[in-house]
């Protein structure tokens, strides 16, 4: 017996055999060549030593097999979910377009027909719904390998100026045994204007050097030089720039995964696509706006450091030196910075993934962008969001966020981190087994 729900409609019992076995094959092979090829990233990664790398794309596989769940929970529930029925009156509120068809004029379930009512979500609506996932989980993936490789190129401009601090002429510029005002030194004389005294001027002048050179060359060695100060010897030969590049891959770690409250904040954000709302207004230009507030803050945190400085002492030895703190971020949590960061990334990558699926299935000029004007700020948004994120804030986030109280575990290459564990591994079972003994002993 035909079920009636496909008629009109070609089911697998009208299909040849050798059309299933040929689509089964293609999907299996594309599965396998997908599979072959993370393995192979994988086993690079390990090569490379790049831990976190790795942590990292095993959030990214779990992310897909995330999305790839909803998926197969909305084909299972597909049937279920269109026979929810509930009255016209209210399946018309919120419609994302002004002039829709009504869904009762282009055909609905039957079952939901006979109640004079109409379905939750509609067969149709399901399987759009499949594609809208699909594309999601293609712009997160694509977001989160754009912004780390955005993020490692501007970190490899500073090799040259780590290796400028091993030269002779560094070491004497730089020699604690001569004085100098603190007014004379090149990242005084960088922040230290008459728009710093101001809170009120600090922030629109941050907020140029985003697009002006977010990280000067002055900045990354004055930075450099407190970290060391602070944890290290002076005079310490340590790599700061490697040490960046690996607590960037840590720092990756987060971005690339998707939390509770970001689920939340997208479910919003398709909610407020409706007409009413006028989302196009506004809705592009939040992740722009936080990019934007998030380097600036960025900004701020060094010119903030350099008059703290400056207010201790006005005579420096060698060079200026600042001082972690954490008083300097949002609530103390230099974290917190990076987790917006991780919510703007997702974001912007749900917004391309949105305009691509209202493109693909609606078409280009379709209620949800009409104007030729909406359609290229909704691009030029979110192009220039991804590039601030991955080649300005993410970088400058990893300098400044060195300038924090704590010291990150990656200030140890992977190798000193295997070995450091190994050690306190073997240290407490010596010490397990000493307080045995001496147990023993008191017990004889």
């Amino acid at each position: 017996m035909v079920d009636s729900s496909a008629a009109g409609v070609a089911s697998l019992i009208h299909t040849p055999t050798w059309a299933i076995a040929f689509v089964c094959s293609i999907l299996i092979t594309i599965s396998i060549l997908v599979d072959h090829a993370l393995h192979l990233l994988t086993k690079f990664l390990k090569t490379r030593r790049r831990k976190s790398l790795i942590q990292a794309l095993s959030k990214v596989k779990a992310e897909l097999m995330l999305f790839g769940f909803i998926s197969l929970m909305l084909t299972v529930g597909e049937q279920p979910i269109s026979k929810i029925c509930i009255p016209k009156s209210v399946g018309e509120t919120f419609l994302p377009c002004k002039n829709a068809m009504l869904r009762s004029d282009i055909g609905e379930e039957p079952a939901c027909e006979k109640k004079g009512k109409i379905s939750l979500l509609s067969r149709t609506g399901v399987n759009q719904l499949h594609i809208l996932i699909f594309l999601l989980a293609f712009f997160h993936v694509l977001a989160c390998v754009t912004t780390l490789g955005l993020g490692s190129a501007k970190m490899k401009r500073w090799e040259s100026w780590e290796e400028e601090t091993k030269s002779l002429e560094y070491q004497c510029y730089n020699d604690p045994r001569r004085f100098r005002l603190t007014q004379q030194t090149s990242f005084a004389r960088r922040h230290l204007r008459f728009w710093s005294e101001h809170p009120i001027l600090r922030w629109p002048v941050c907020f140029l050097r985003l697009f002006t050179g977010s990280v000067s060359k002055v900045d990354y060695m004055t930075l450099r030089h407190g970290f060391i100060m602070a944890h290290m010897s002076q005079g310490s030969k340590f790599d700061f720039q490697k040490f960046l590049r690996r607590a960037l891959d840590e720092d990756f770690v987060v971005v690339a995964g998707i939390s509770l409250w970001i689920w939340i904040f997208s479910v919003l954000f398709i909610f407020f696509t409706a007409h009413g709302f006028h989302n196009y207004l506004w809705l592009p230009f939040i992740p722009l706006l936080m990019v934007l507030v998030v380097g600036t803050k960025l900004q701020l945190i060094i010119t903030k450091m350099c008059l703290e400085s400056n207010n201790e002492s006005v005579v420096v030895r060698g060079t200026l030196l600042v001082k972690p703190s954490d008083h300097h971020f949002w609530f103390g949590r230099p974290q917190f910075l990076l987790h917006l960061i991780h919510f703007i990334l997702f974001q912007n990558s749900f917004q391309l993934a949105f305009f691509t699926w209202t493109w693909y299935k609606f078409g280009l000029r379709s209620c949800f962008h009409k104007e030729t004007e909406d359609i290229v700020i909704r691009m030029a948004v979110s192009v220039l969001v991804q590039v601030l994120i991955g080649y300005v804030v993410l970088p400058l986030y990893g300098l400044v966020t060195q300038m924090g109280s704590s010291m990150k575990t990656t200030v140890f290459t992977e190798r000193v981190a295997d070995g450091l564990k190994r050690w306190h591994a073997l240290a407490k079972q010596s010490l397990g087994a000493t307080e045995s003994k001496s147990i023993s002993i008191r017990q004889c």
